[in-house]
């Protein structure tokens, strides 16, 4: 994710093996660098490794933070004395965007509490990501979750007993870290999208950094697994946070480029010069050729999903469940696309969560009849189990705050003139709670006794350095929400985190 094989072959690295690889050949003018998390399992496959060393010299680096035992197994099974250096270079996460990271953990409690494996694993990679930023928090949690609480227990924990590599330079406001829980906000995991990224991930799905188009009808082959990342891809960090509609433009550009670049096919090679010119050019004009192909593609596939699954309407319908408030009007939107034999299955059933979370104590909620359409459209009970686990999930009973009403007159008036200013585009509505949250929390404004800090002490002044991390997962939709912030907001920094991060498969 952060590092790409070419990249790495400039430094000369040639060779790369998974420690776990069963019949590597012995290769003794190699040095190895392993770069590992400290498992037991990892540490129990290095102790075999070093028993009978395959490579001259071996550079061990651990992601995290390794205990003293396990170094001595270590040296203990070093007889050879192979190892140069062993040291901790905290990485223990997935660094999705400059300011998202993921732990790549899909289903992380069992009902309201946590697998105890993914609380360890939370807590590693959560205290891995402050150690990288050399930040030594002050924390706060969501009081009504159970399992935010639990979490900011244990970071607390391990900063108590590893004081000594949380010993950084104190600056003036202590940097914070806020922990959420997804149940908060059911409603953004589950909204179509229609900025770059987010869109990528909603239809086609982003597995570090990797979109697996090998279903695109007529796909040729070196485009069935393509990679986006902004670190190498300069059309993609440009565009990952634009709208659909401007992405269009900017392909139709990146072509127009793109064709005037083009090495004339009759170019006459006459001179040494010229062939040195066609030579020194071609590497640039093959990348963007690749570029190129591959965002055509990307953007294809996604305006052919968009047509076939009739995501404008269902979109529209999404957003007015997630803003609005006219019960009677969604209902019938609802039910006329739940008609449409062009809607999917999983699109049906993705409205009818929006509704059944929205509407879920309205008087005449209408629920039973659109359960009922459901099972007649796809004749399974599937989608209606979903349904009310999702209520379960994410309902009223369940959140800590208020996720649809606005909470006085200003915030109404404001959500009215909102509403005016975004006509324009009725796709992009809605707003994520978390949006609303990190707000409040730059302002000073966030209640203490809904988010209340860990221990004794406050923060006196508005926080500058934030870590915010959803349990349950992360959305593309929120990342953009915390990049807007970061713009916007000179002098505050916010780094998103979250178990996973969703699209509405997931």
């Amino acid at each position: 994710v952060v590092y790409t094989q070419s990249e790495i072959l400039q430094r000369e690295v040639y060779l790369f093996e998974r420690l776990d690889s069963p019949n590597r050949e012995p290769m003794k003018h190699l040095k190895a660098i392993c770069f590992l998390r400290p498992t037991k399992e990892n540490v129990e496959l290095l102790v075999q490794e070093l028993r009978r060393p395959k490579y001259s010299v071996y550079f061990i680096y651990f992601s995290n933070v390794i205990s003293k035992s396990d170094v001595k197994a270590l040296a203990e099974a070093d007889e050879q004395e192979v190892v140069a250096e062993v040291q901790e270079f905290y990485g223990d996460y997935i660094a999705v965007n400059p300011h998202v990271f993921s732990l790549n953990l899909l289903g992380c409690c069992r009902g309201r509490s946590w697998d105890p494996a993914q609380l360890a694993r939370t807590t590693q990679g959560l205290t891995a990501l402050l150690l990288s930023l050399k930040k030594c928090p002050m924390i706060r949690y969501q009081l009504s979750s159970e399992p935010a609480k639990r979490l900011a227990e244990c970071v607390k924990q391990v900063i108590t007993k590893e004081y000594e590599l949380f010993d950084f330079r104190r600056t003036e406001v202590p940097p914070l870290l806020l922990i959420l829980d997804r149940s908060d906000d059911a409603i953004t995991p589950l909204l179509n999208q229609w900025t770059y990224q987010a869109m990528v991930h909603e239809l086609l799905g982003i597995n570090n950094n990797r979109i697996d188009l090998s279903r695109v009808p007529g796909i040729s082959k070196d485009l069935r697994e393509v990679v986006l990342s902004a670190e190498n891809d300069e059309f993609y960090a440009n565009n990952m946070y634009l709208n659909f509609a401007e992405i269009g433009t900017n392909i139709k550009n990146l072509m127009e480029d793109f064709q005037r670049r083009k090495p004339k096919e009759q170019q006459k090679l006459e001179s040494i010069a010229d062939m040195k010119a066609f030579v020194e050019n071609y590497p640039q004009f093959k990348k963007m050729s690749g570029t190129v192909s591959k965002h055509v593609t990307v953007v294809g596939e996604l305006s052919r999903l968009v047509a076939e699954r009739n995501l404008l309407e269902v979109s529209e319908v999404e957003q007015e469940l997630a803003c609005q408030s006219d019960h009677s009007s969604a209902l019938q939107s609802v039910r006329r696309v739940l008609q449409s034999p062009r809607v999917t299955e999983l699109d049906a059933a993705r409205l009818v969560m929006l509704y059944a979370l929205r509407y879920e104590r309205h008087a005449s909620n209408g629920l039973p009849a659109l359960l009922e359409e459901l099972r007649a459209r796809g004749g399974t009970d599937r989608y209606r189990k979903l349904v009310s686990a999702v209520v379960e999930y994410g309902g009223k009973r369940v959140r800590g705050s208020d996720l649809f009403g606005p909470k006085d007159a200003v915030a109404i008036t404001k959500q009215f003139l909102k509403g005016l200013k975004g006509i324009e585009n009725v796709y992009t509505q809605h707003q994520p709670l978390l949006q609303e949250t990190l707000d409040q929390l730059i302002k000073g404004k966030l209640k203490d006794s809904q988010y209340p800090y860990l221990g004794p002490n406050t923060l006196r002044d508005r926080p500058q350095d934030i870590v915010v991390f959803l349990i349950g997962g992360a959305t593309y939709e929120e990342a953009l929400a915390v990049y807007n912030l970061n713009r916007s907001n000179p002098g505050v920094r916010v780094v998103l985190g979250g178990t996973t991060i969703h699209n509405t498969r997931r």
